[in-house]
């Protein structure tokens, strides 16, 4: 498994994504994350991410020096690169001219990370990479031991490596798909150089989710709020392979839900995947809640509360519900900025992560929340879902709440609902 330490990047969740896609575990941490947590971890490699910091100010954000003790490979990518050399006594500066966008690149020294990889040759006979820059500041001086294996015009030094270390620096990025041989590259890092073996398929998680299920819940009764999209629709899936007749979904039709919505989901829930769901009629609950609010974000946090509140409602129905499954994913944490570090500025609160209540009386199974959402689909096809089940048109958990601009009451929800039903209908 691949460790990646954040420095902030606009482009980290790529990485992890990438090295997913080629079938090695990966977790993306910050930087500053325990010393004891890497050293538990083990990892085969360790990717250091770019960031927005300048290195060359003192208070700038580093690498933990343990990374560079553990004897694994490790790759710098942009602002990692520029902190690697800082940090093994190489210099970073100002560059002369800062550069966003397309560049091409010369590999040089047939290096293990860059040989043999090739966009076009040029009149003298050189290998070039089409690749994405993003920075203003760039490596001077090379670490001791370390070789240059890539420059452009611009950039003298767009890349470095210790061979006896396997250490490798990139100032451009090769997890966007600018980067036209980005995922070789990667690929060759985490294959051939940190020698991962690929075994992070769909299967496997399978596996592992069903075992983490089934080590969590034991032989407690678990309720799962089910929307009928992807997320929540893959861990009823997974809830019920699991602990079976403990499961009972509940399907809470809060009055901001797409035309038909309700009986659509119900329905297939019942021809596909003989679960227990019930229905909650909680429209005017809904909206008497959010009556006089007309902020987005106090919308989600209403919202958010006032499920819960009707799944602790139904859960007394039912006794001795002691966990609330819900469909959280791992995008779905970053951006609430739940992610462990507290780092990720906050880019809108999710109603099921932002928006729970502190005074919960369940406890939560997440089984999706390290995922991304190709692989939640992934999964969901392995366990036989429906494909009209696996690639319904996004919708948002607060549902038309937020699409509403100003207060919301039921007639606008009304209108809202049928213009939609017309254009999904069009778009279809």
């Amino acid at each position: 498994k691949i460790l990646i330490l954040d420095f902030g990047s606009q482009y980290s969740q790529l990485i992890a994504r990438r090295i997913r896609e080629i079938g090695v575990y990966c977790e993306l941490l910050p930087y500053d994350v325990s010393l004891h947590f890497i050293e538990k971890f083990k990892p085969n490699g360790i990717i250091l991410t770019g960031g927005p910091d300048t290195v060359s100010f003192t208070d700038s954000a580093r690498a933990p020096y343990m990374v560079f003790e553990l004897g694994v490979p490790i790759l710098g990518i942009c602002y990692g690169m520029q902190t690697m050399a800082v940090q093994l006594g190489g210099d970073a500066n100002s560059a002369e001219k800062a550069e966003y966008g397309f560049a091409q690149l010369r590999a040089q020294n047939h290096s293990e990370l860059l040989r043999d990889l090739s966009d076009e040759i040029n009149s003298a006979g050189h290998s070039l990479l089409d690749v994405w820059m993003s920075h203003g500041i760039e490596v001077t001086k090379l670490p001791k031991d370390f070789n240059l294996i890539a420059s452009t015009d611009n950039c003298p030094i767009a890349g470095f490596a210790n061979k006896e270390k396997h250490y490798y620096g990139l100032q451009f990025h090769p997890e966007v798909t600018h980067t036209k041989q980005g995922k070789a590259i990667l690929e060759r890092f985490v294959t051939s150089i940190c020698k991962c073996q690929k075994n992070w398929t769909a299967e496997n998680i399978i596996d592992d989710l069903l075992k983490k299920i089934k080590d969590q819940v034991g032989e407690n009764k678990v309720l799962l709020g089910l929307s009928g999209g992807v997320d929540s629709s893959v861990v009823a899936a997974l809830l019920h392979q699991a602990i079976d007749d403990q499961l009972t979904c509940v399907f809470v039709d809060n009055g901001l839900l797409r035309l038909n919505e309700g009986d659509e989901v119900m329905k297939t829930f019942a021809e596909n995947m003989g679960v227990k769901v019930l229905q909650a009629d909680a429209q005017n609950y809904f909206y008497e809640k959010l009556s006089n609010e007309s902020d987005p974000e106090n919308k989600r946090k209403i919202i958010g509360q006032a499920f819960i509140e009707i799944f602790e409602q139904e859960a007394q129905k039912i006794k001795d519900i002691k966990f609330l499954a819900q469909g959280t994913i791992y995008p779905d944490v970053i951006e609430s900025a739940g992610a462990a570090s507290g780092k990720a500025k906050v880019i809108k609160s999710h109603h099921n992560v932002g928006g729970l209540p502190e005074n919960m009386h369940f406890e939560l199974v997440e089984p999706l929340k390290e995922l991304f959402k190709d692989e939640v689909r992934t999964i969901g096809v392995k366990l036989g879902l429906p494909e009209k089940m696996l690639h319904r048109h996004p919708f948002p958990g607060p549902g038309l709440g937020v699409r509403i601009l100003g207060k919301v009451k039921e007639e606008y929800a009304d209108i809202l609902r049928h213009a939609d039903h017309i254009y999904m209908e069009e778009l279809k």
